[in-house]
């Protein structure tokens, strides 16, 4: 069964170092033979949420947005990598999550953390969690937190250190797992 698997990145930060922990799990997950896309809100021209998306009528969103919803509608599933900033999620991912609603329904999330120190962004996962729940597209048990981000991936994605691939193997097993459930069900209908 082909997943497509859109990864939602949310640090707009001119010297981020996240970004070769997104690239590292869209690498990992094309290796697997998923379908991915990359969403980078520093690469969009994103605007700040006045509307929804689904608040605009038909043919007046901004191409940005209805690019976006054609994306998301196909997806079987969303890995969202956040950084952890003063305890909590990045502003530009909470913007970048806000614009949709509908697009996101019975769509397993996965969360994958990072902090510059020990305890790798869990604290914003927590948030994360609740929030992604909230939106349709509930988190799996599994967080797959990196701590100092600066020391385990080079800004490509390669990993530093190669026990990362290893370390990632469980986490998106079981996301898979929910990718492939989720499928079936949605092809057999919505409970609504």
């Amino acid at each position: 069964m082909s997943l497509k698997t859109v990864i939602l990145f949310g640090s707009v930060r001119q010297e981020r170092r996240g970004i070769g922990a997104a690239r590292f799990v869209e690498a990992q997950l094309q290796a697997r033979g998923h379908d991915t896309d990359l969403i980078d809100p520093m690469q969009l021209d994103l605007p700040l949420l006045d509307r929804m998306y689904k608040e605009y009528a038909a043919g007046e969103a901004p191409e940005v947005l209805e690019r976006l919803a054609e994306l998301y509608r196909v997806a079987d599933g969303f890995i969202v990598v956040s950084a952890e900033y003063n305890h909590g999620i990045p502003s530009a991912l909470k913007n970048l999550l806000d614009h949709f609603l509908e697009e996101y329904f019975f769509r397993p999330s996965g969360i994958v953390s990072y902090s510059a120190g020990s305890f790798g962004g869990v604290r914003a996962a927590m948030q994360l969690r609740m929030t992604l729940a909230e939106i349709g597209m509930p988190s799996i048990s599994s967080v797959f937190a990196i701590p100092k981000v600066q020391d385990a991936f080079e800004a490509d994605g390669t990993p530093k250190d190669p026990a990362w691939e290893r370390r990632i193997k469980k986490f998106l097993d079981e996301f898979e797992w929910h990718e492939r459930a989720l499928k079936a069900e949605r092809a057999r209908g919505l409970p609504y």
